[in-house]
């Protein structure tokens, strides 16, 4: 089964997410919010899938590319 990261495009806080562990998504789902120069900017998912992992929670600081969770595909 192949693992795929659902990564932040932006470096900011973490104010939601959006998903938990075990949880199937589709694609283009919502993963998390994620407040970048005072702007909240959705985090989706980039394939279907289940979520194996969420690597964040709200109030974390993010790096742009920074993987916020992890998809089994």
């Amino acid at each position: 089964m192949a693992e795929m990261p659902v990564r932040s495009e932006v470096a900011g806080v973490v104010l939601r997410v959006a998903v938990a562990a075990g949880a199937r998504i589709a694609e283009g789902d919502e993963v998390a919010i994620v407040e970048a120069m005072k702007m909240e900017l959705p985090v989706l998912s980039p394939a279907a899938g289940t979520v194996r992992a969420v690597l964040v929670k709200a109030g974390d600081q993010v790096a742009e590319g920074q993987a916020l969770a992890m998809l089994s595909r």
